[in-house]
């Protein structure tokens, strides 16, 4: 957020901050929510890559395509260990998830 419309908002009273503060999350949690939303997008650009659906990229997973549209949202139900799985089951490999993970 701009410095000045951060300013302007605080002085009509509002408090401004970031997620992490708003839900009192520690480093280590806000770590795993950035690398559940990152890994969720590479799984949403990796599965429209390959040219398949919510549906064949579920089957391709072993899994249904209500809880693959689930890990392509990173719904709090979802572990990282899933997300993984599924984005292996596209044909990412070790590098292209670090490179997801590093970024």
């Amino acid at each position: 957020m701009e410095k000045a419309k951060k300013e302007k908002l605080q002085k009509k009273g509002w408090k401004v901050g970031d997620i992490d503060e708003y839900l009192g999350l520690s480093p280590a949690e806000m770590a795993i929510v950035e690398m559940k939303v990152a890994l969720a997008k590479a799984l949403v650009e990796k599965r429209k890559a390959c040219g398949e659906t919510q549906v064949s990229a579920a089957i391709l997973a072993k899994t249904s395509q209500s809880r693959y549209a689930k890990v392509e949202h990173a719904d709090s139900s979802v572990s990282l260990e899933l997300m993984i799985k599924m984005f292996f089951a596209l044909g990412a490999n070790k590098k292209e998830l670090i490179k997801v993970l590093a970024d």
